[in-house]
């Protein structure tokens, strides 16, 4: 399976969540409503196929094991994931690289965010909360 192969599944997934979201859920006309992240990781180098995603949603926050506060960081930033104020944290010097992705919507803006980080501690103390896809 080729990059391209990954990123066009990796896009219909998202396509697919937010068809389901919308088929299911009433029609509601507040901006809130309208924010959502498709948000990924792929551990590895750029040929890895070792990805996962979820498709956080903000009102009520769900979608992945920290989304109340990933919620809570990206109405902070107004869906500005390089704005979310970066961590005091002690991490390895191991490069283990994760590539962290975002698109969606945010106040009825387009979001798209892609960056690979040395490994998860750096990720995470860039970014918050968003990419915790497990709790």
């Amino acid at each position: 399976m080729t990059h391209t192969t990954h990123a066009v599944r990796g896009g219909l997934l998202a396509a697919l969540a937010l068809l389901t979201v919308g088929a299911s859920a009433p029609a509601r006309t507040t901006a809130a409503q309208s924010d959502w992240l498709y948000v990924s990781l792929t551990r590895g180098d750029a040929r890895s196929f070792d990805t996962s995603g979820a498709l956080l949603l903000c009102d009520p926050p769900h979608g992945h094991g920290r989304a109340a506060q990933a919620c809570v960081e990206l109405r902070e930033t107004g869906g500005d994931i390089t704005r979310i104020p970066h961590k005091n944290a002690v991490c390895t010097q191991i490069y283990a690289p994760v590539r962290a992705t975002a698109v969606g919507r945010w106040n009825g803006r387009p979001v798209t965010f892609e960056q690979t980080f040395a490994n998860g501690c750096v990720m995470t103390a860039r970014t918050g909360a968003v990419f915790a896809l497990s709790g």
